[in-house]
């Protein structure tokens, strides 16, 4: 059975680690630009200036963390790379990439908007028109292939004015600044885009700090929900609003694949694993497709001594008018949470756990779990019974140009075959999965990392960690084995 017809094949990335073009076609400064390049040993760091003039680099915790305190700005430092600020150059690629997926034979896009390329500051009362066309210039493109665009309307890249004066997500203000924005794109692109999600793995506000905010406070974690409850809000809004703009309009959530499993079977260990769960990933699901806060939450509360979490009787109504048409997640790896005491740990893409010894993990600490996805998909869909999306997939590797020009990456081939494989029998099983968008389906900064030595792409682009490149563009031994893939609807994975 596996795939029906009609299955969305294809590629995701996002405008931060891909775009560049950070400070031309009037777009303003974004959060993401103040992130430094870093290393599976060395942490990203993000750089600002106190209000008495003196420069620090912290390190990255979350992309949305407010800045310490008032009077503080973010800079961008001397001595430090920002590579964000080029990514790969998709802005001025746009078209040779376009036609390198069309190519390959892509159904659909994965992408990402840079709000602060709409709105540089966020708050103005027109939109910057450069930007405007540039994204219609995009979209266009992908039709002329018939690549359907998947948008992503918020990846972390929130506009610096707004962090800097409103304090970030934890102002009420910013759910009417984002529907504004939601309202721009989804009336410029009617027809052009029917595919929207609205913030990027939105549950990683909780998954970052339950797994490295050692010392997190009440008050820290209730600054959390806040934020949380505001992109809930704001997310139930705009897909409201995005139906009433286009009936058309498909607009769904999209979380961290926070995907975890009891070390023992323990009871203990099982019930910690329910709860895990509940916190890291069905917490923001349920907002989303059910449109109510689910009972465990009085739990999560309860344990944080929280009280008095602005949630208005409004609020909750807009929860329940504006639940998603669809349920999308990335996926890279699961991970193993216990109670008992171990120094056994591993640590891969935002998330930290116990290893497996049932499985086999990368260069970066990441499990190789191609089964976690097909249980995934089908505990998903048994809760939800909405269409899903795994929008997110992919492995982060070394790759080496051979002296021919060539890039043998069977490594990579080797990662995706059983985890397509893991999609085809969830379908068999029933789970109603409509597309696959692999991650940095060319080469792209790692989020994690901020490397470019760290690559997932069918197709390798020349710039290194330090900056430099010609930016070109090839194929890797992939690009065709994934052509083969798309052109027999997953069915040949030889």
């Amino acid at each position: 059975m596996g795939f029906k017809e009609g299955f969305f094949w294809g590629g995701a990335t996002a405008a931060n680690q891909y775009e560049g073009g950070w400070n031309e076609g009037g777009r303003g400064p974004a959060l993401t630009d103040f992130t430094t390049g870093g290393s599976v040993k060395e942490p990203r760091k993000v750089t600002w200036i106190d209000k008495d003039g003196n420069a620090h680099a912290t390190p990255q915790v979350h992309f949305d963390d407010a800045l310490p305190e008032g009077g503080d700005h973010y800079a961008c430092l001397d001595g430090y790379l920002y590579p964000n600020h080029e990514g790969t150059d998709f802005y001025h690629h746009y078209k040779e990439d376009i036609k390198l997926f069309a190519d390959m034979g892509f159904k659909m896009f994965r992408m990402s908007i840079s709000w602060s390329r709409i709105y540089p500051r966020g708050d103005e009362e027109t939109p910057n028109q450069e930007g405007i066309e540039f994204y219609r210039d995009v979209f266009k493109e992908l039709r002329k292939y018939n690549i359907e665009p998947l948008v992503t309307i918020h990846h972390f890249d929130t506009p610096i004015y707004l962090v800097e004066k409103y304090g970030d997500w934890q102002n009420r203000k910013y759910i009417d600044f984002f529907v504004k924005y939601c309202k721009t794109v989804f009336t410029e692109y009617k027809g052009l885009v029917k595919y929207w999600l609205t913030f990027n793995e939105i549950n990683n506000t909780l998954n970052v700090i339950n797994m490295f905010g050692d010392g997190t406070t009440d008050e820290d974690y209730k600054k959390r929900l806040t934020h949380l409850h505001y992109q809930f809000v704001a997310s139930a809004k705009a897909v409201k609003l995005g139906h009433e703009i286009d009936s058309e309009n498909k607009i769904g959530c999209m979380l961290a694949g926070a995907i975890t499993y009891p070390h023992t079977c323990d009871p203990k260990d099982i019930l910690l694993n329910q709860q895990t769960m509940e916190e890291n990933f069905w917490y923001c699901g349920d907002v989303q497709c059910f449109g109510a806060y689910p009972p465990f939450a009085k739990r999560i509360w309860r344990e944080r001594n929280i009280t008095d979490l602005d949630i208005t009787e409004e609020d909750l109504k807009v929860l329940k008018e504006g639940t998603v048409d669809m349920f999308t997640y990335s996926y890279y790896m699961t991970n193993n949470v216990t109670t008992h005491e171990t120094e056994d740990t591993v640590q891969g893409n935002f998330a930290a756990g116990i290893r497996n010894p049932y499985l086999t993990y990368s260069d970066w600490g990441w499990a190789l779990d191609p089964l976690g996805l097909q249980y995934s998909l089908e505990m998903i869909y048994d809760r939800y019974r909405i269409p899903l999306m795994v929008v997110e997939n992919g492995l982060g590797a070394y790759d080496t140009v051979k002296e021919d020009g060539l890039i043998h990456d069977d490594y990579r081939i080797d990662y995706y075959r059983p985890h397509i494989k893991a999609m085809s029998a969830a379908c068999d099983n029933g789970v109603d999965l409509i597309a696959y968008t692999t991650w940095g389906c060319i080469d792209l900064v790692s989020a994690g990392t901020g490397e470019m030595r760290k690559r997932y792409g069918f197709i390798y682009v020349d710039k290194h960690d330090d900056g430099t490149g010609d930016l070109s563009r090839r194929p890797k031994d992939s690009f065709y084995w994934y052509k083969k893939v798309i052109e027999s609807n997953g069915m040949n994975l030889d």
